[in-house]
């Protein structure tokens, strides 16, 4: 019997590929400096470039300034330039640009490539979104200041009174998040592709132009991909540079037709989202929804089912939460609405996000570009990260193993700051993984910045003035103490580090042996009392008493909630 001639298969349509907004920028790169704040579009921007550009380049194939031309450029501190130069390298788009990969005493050597810091410049008017309670949120979020009846009411609250008052379920959810980013491209888009292209000379006024080179600095925006496809180069997604010969340069492209190009995919993304918005509205819910909606109270983890989107770690109360490496998917975290617990993220991380958490003992792993922590009151963090970023928060201790200077922004009270303090098996792997060095540990050297958060319209009352916020103290090295993650936590039995890599400043070492002296003597005179039994018994109830109203005066009963579990 003759088998029958295979019938040729049909290619499976791909699926579509629709434009996103990169949130990093968005989330992690926002300066509230008044003097980084451009609301005329482009045009004091188009003056700012043409200067940037006459400056002898740091590097001959690209045009980078350092943070002295930044300085000069903007008039502002050369400490001010230097955090610009951080910010932008923590959100950049492309992990091989040379001020990421560069160590921190290499930065002004590399500088920054002048068409990412105009971008970077430009987004700074961006505003973020509010609560979806608002009654008129679009409105509000594009004129600041705005004048509320309740200004006075919000102004007096503490940071997670803040939060609460908007309740959990007007929080915005990732969609409608993407979507107010893509909105706001979408306004403005044709101003950060102007500030990009380059005129032709003898054309008249439709004379600009965009090089592919040029063009892939949008990258720093947007991005095209979904569920586990590969992040391609801007241009290949784009008609008219995809099929270009990569040994010859490819001819520039009329600006106007990339900006209709762009207008017409941020529409199209858009329309899907409220396709989706609307499916969801009538119960039909789809398996490869992307959007994690942060409504939920109880405790819960969720995490992308690619590397795409963060995981979140939501209304964890009274309890340990550990999670580990083999466990997150991607490499954003985000730690929402946690009370009174002890969270162990044990991962390398490129970005991290705790918001709205009180009485909690938080430790992120490693963090290779920034941590954000907001709206939090009495909470203990404890962080090995390239970059962190404190706002709004109350009561809180900080435990650091940082490679830029902390900033702290907004409205703070009663902030400490100390040394990193514990260790994990793994924790010099994941940093070695993210780019995280031991030195130079910066945690003492935090940068306050201004109480209004211009990028944030509830954040204080309308029409106050601005000034700089409270900054962080020391934690006395008398009371500084080590930091132990209990050794039984699943999947922590290999590693090579077995003790804390982040060297400890004279004075917190010289008073932590004291202590660990004073310490051996006690139990040394302790063991040698000659008492009898009962006044023993009467002992050791003392010390049990005072040791129990240490662990809850401390915060240190929160590590005891991993022994609840057991």
């Amino acid at each position: 019997m003759t088998d029958a001639p295979e019938q040729p298969s049909t290619p499976s349509q791909p699926p579509a590929v629709y434009i996103h907004p990169r949130r990093e920028p968005f989330e992690h790169g926002l300066i509230p400096l008044q003097k980084l704040i451009f609301t005329d579009g482009a045009q004091t921007l188009t003056s700012i470039r043409d200067k940037l550009l006459q400056f002898p380049p740091s590097d001959d194939r690209n045009h980078r300034v350092n943070s002295a031309v930044v300085s000069e450029t903007l008039q502002i501190s050369p400490e001010h330039a230097r955090l610009v130069l951080d910010a932008i390298a923590s959100v950049l788009h492309s992990d091989s640009d040379q001020l990421v990969t560069a160590k921190p005493d290499e930065v002004d050597a590399v500088g920054v490539n002048v068409y990412d810091l105009i971008i970077f410049l430009y987004i700074q008017s961006y505003k973020r979104l509010l609560p979806r309670g608002h009654k008129d949120s679009a409105a509000v979020a594009d004129v600041w200041p705005s004048t509320s009846a309740f200004d006075g009411f919000l102004s007096a609250l503490t940071p997670l009174q803040l939060v609460r008052s908007n309740s959990r379920r007007s929080m915005p959810s990732q969609a409608d998040e993407e979507a107010h980013q893509l909105s706001y491209l979408q306004k403005h888009i044709g101003n950060i592709i102007s500030l990009l292209a380059d005129s032709v000379e003898g054309e008249g006024e439709d004379s600009l132009v965009l090089t592919m080179e040029k063009f892939e600095h949008l990258g720093f925006l947007i991005y095209f991909g979904e569920k586990g496809m590969e992040k391609t180069p801007l241009s290949q997604n784009a008609p008219f540079f995809a099929n270009s010969d990569p040994d010859m340069p490819a001819v520039p492209v009329p600006a106007s037709q990339v900006h209709d190009w762009i207008l017409q995919n941020i529409s199209d993304a858009l329309d899907r989202i409220s396709e989706r918005a609307a499916a969801k509205e009538n119960g039909q819910t789809s398996p490869s929804d992307q959007d994690v909606l942060m409504t939920d109270v109880s405790p819960n983890f969720k995490t992308p089912t690619s590397g795409k989107g963060p995981s979140f770690i939501e209304g964890v109360s009274k309890q340990s939460y550990v999670k580990q490496a083999s466990e997150l998917k991607g490499s954003f975290v985000k730690v929402v609405n946690c009370h009174e617990s002890v969270i162990y993220v044990l991962a390398p991380l490129k970005y991290a996000t705790i918001y709205g958490c009180s009485d909690a003992t938080i430790v992120l792993g490693a963090v290779g570009k920034a941590v954000r922590i907001e709206h939090c009151e009495r909470v203990h963090v404890i962080s090995a990260a390239k970059r962190i970023c404190i706002a709004n928060c109350r009561e809180c201790i900080f435990f650091l193993g940082v490679n830029q200077q902390p900033l702290i922004v907004g409205d703070n009270h009663k902030l400490q700051v100390a040394p990193y303090n514990t260790f994990y098996p793994q924790l010099e792997e994941h940093m070695k993984q993210v780019g995280i060095e031991a030195s130079p540990n910066r945690w003492g050297e935090a940068v306050a910045l201004g109480l209004i958060d211009p990028h944030d319209s509830l954040s204080h009352p309308a029409g106050i003035s601005d000034c700089q916020a409270e900054s962080a103290t020391h934690v006395d090295p008398d009371q500084f103490t080590n930091f132990l993650i209990p050794n039984w936590l699943e999947g922590q039995a290999s590693g090579s580090t077995k003790d804390n890599p982040f060297p400890l400043p004279d004075v917190y070492l010289s008073c932590q042996r004291r202590n660990e002296n004073n310490l051996v003597e006690v139990k040394q005179i302790l063991r040698e009392a000659p008492l009898e039994d009962s006044r023993k018994k009467e002992l050791s109830t003392a010390l049990h008493v005072y040791f129990k109203d240490w662990l809850y005066a401390s915060g240190n009963i929160r590590q005891l909630y991993c022994l609840q579990g057991e």
